[in-house]
């Protein structure tokens, strides 16, 4: 058994190939827009892999941006920063074109399916998982699966209101979550106030963890990731959450938000295990090749 699995990004389109034991046989990864010329450039692409390999593989799984109507393996909503790509059907065109079955889900639930089965929430029936990056992404998993929701939108953590008349949001309205604890925000405000661009990766360097500046920015922002976990875990009491993205993996930080975190709970809640994802950018690419194998169980051509 071998399972061709993608994971769509605004910027990135990962890739590659698993074998029977979820092992990766081979990965890669090309621009999003490397096919910008054509009317759907990301299934343009995948359909162009599909053909390369065709005959190699036995089902096939995507994890994408955006909103996933996980029934009919179709883009609901949410990726206005690829065109053309809403109400795409995944399942129905690769199906059809390939006689392999696909499964499609939300890059953060198949990262938290990769994580579950993997990685940090192995042996986990319960969790969450949040994804830090250019926004804030979520994953409920209950009675160990994914809680989709009655729309398959559940887990929208980034779009929680924490801020009355706050921020705007990149979805149009004000005060929400990711407005707030986004990475691209930390970024900002420190590449604003330092008077230059600097990524994670380059705040994180010793040397300018010991700037007041840094220091000051940092402390607000774990401030707004905790405010936001807090409220999690007044809902859930959760045993375990997960978080992910690549800033994440920086020790330093996570000790922060977990002593911050624990600051802000009673007592019934402070069992919670905060741990950082342990699979990288491997994550949503093993979610979807194991939702594609649960697919390929059931498959009738």
């Amino acid at each position: 058994m071998k399972i061709i699995t993608f994971d769509v990004g605004g910027t990135a389109i990962k890739f590659g190939m698993v074998d029977e034991n979820f092992e990766m046989i081979f990965s890669e990864e090309f621009p999003t827009n490397e096919f910008e010329d054509t009317d759907n450039m990301v299934m343009y692409a995948m359909e162009s892999k599909l053909r390369e390999y065709e005959g190699q593989y036995d089902a096939i799984g995507i994890s994408t941006a955006g909103q996933v109507d996980f029934e009919n393996g179709m883009i609901h909503d949410g990726v206005g920063n690829i065109p053309n790509y809403n109400h795409s059907d995944l399942r129905g065109t690769f199906e059809k074109i390939f006689n392999v079955p696909v499964a499609v889900d939300n890059d953060v639930n198949c990262a938290a399916i990769g994580e579950a089965h993997f990685g940090a929430a192995r042996g986990a029936k319960d969790f969450l998982c949040l994804t830090y990056g250019t926004g804030v992404g979520g994953c409920i998993y209950i009675n160990g699966d994914v809680y989709r929701g009655s729309k398959f939108a559940a887990g929208e953590f980034g779009h929680m209101a924490t801020h009355k008349d706050g921020r705007p949001c990149t979805c149009g309205r004000i005060g929400c979550y990711e407005a707030y604890s986004a990475c691209r925000v930390f970024t900002k405000a420190v590449s604003d106030r330092m008077g230059k661009k600097m990524s994670g990766r380059e705040i994180f360097k010793e040397e300018n963890l010991k700037n007041p500046i840094v220091i000051e920015e940092m402390d607000k922002w774990e401030d707004e990731i905790a405010l936001g976990l807090r409220n999690l875990c007044y809902i859930f009491n959760p045993s375990l959450i997960v978080l992910g993205g690549g800033i994440m993996s920086e020790i330093l930080l996570l000790g922060h938000i977990r002593h911050k975190v624990n600051m802000q709970l009673e007592p019934n809640y402070k069992h919670v295990k905060i741990e950082k994802a342990q699979l990288g950018n491997k994550a949503g690419m093993l979610g979807a090749a194991w939702l594609a194998n649960e697919r390929l169980k059931t498959w009738n051509k």
